[in-house]
């Protein structure tokens, strides 16, 4: 399998990747990614076309400055009746997306984009349909208090792969997109180049 560089620090991302064989080297973009989603929201774009932009923005920032190297770049949005939910900065902010997702249904768009010289050569997104439980407050304050910062604050509010299951009725999709990384057409492309 070739090797690639990850333009992110998410762990959960290398992982994936490793536990898929693909060997990577980490290198993060560092985009301040929160005035980006706002002017394209302000702009009247899709999640969907949120979440690839800002893939690919990583991955062509790192693969400028890296040349002859495949960089691949990612990036997850939650999409609430077509509004994106950022990461949360503070439990005070995690606890109210807990409360705008809850009982409802919402989606969980997850891009990748690979690029090679500054350029994108190849993309992917894909999404997965979640339906949360109706919790009282007590019972979302417990769950945030079994979240360590550094998780609550590097992925968004839930961990699919742990403690975050139980917090849905209904889960419909991939749970490597749910985790941030489509593996399946990540390594497809990869097999093929």
């Amino acid at each position: 399998m070739v090797k690639i560089i990850l333009a992110s620090k998410s762990k959960v991302r290398k992982k994936i990747l490793l536990k898929n064989g693909i060997n990577c080297k980490v290198e993060p973009s560092n985009i301040d990614e929160q005035p980006i989603k706002e002017n394209l929201e302000a702009e009247g774009v899709s999640p969907e076309i949120v979440s690839k932009n800002l893939a690919e923005l990583k991955a062509n920032k790192i693969s400028q400055k890296i040349k002859d190297e495949l960089v691949l770049g990612a990036d997850s949005v939650i999409d609430l009746n077509n509004k994106i939910i950022s990461k949360p900065i503070n439990r005070k902010e995690a606890l109210q997306i807990l409360k705008d997702l809850n009982g409802k249904k919402h989606y969980l768009i997850s891009s990748v984009c690979i690029s090679k010289n500054g350029s994108m050569v190849w993309n992917h997104t894909d999404k997965a349909c979640l339906i949360m439980k109706k919790m009282s407050i007590e019972s979302l304050n417990e769950y945030l208090k079994k979240i360590k910062d550094e998780d609550l604050y590097a992925y968004n509010v839930y961990q699919i792969e742990g403690e975050g299951k139980k917090l849905f009725s209904s889960i419909d999709g991939n749970v490597d997109t749910i985790m941030g990384l489509p593996i399946k057409q990540i390594k497809e492309y990869l097999s093929n180049i």
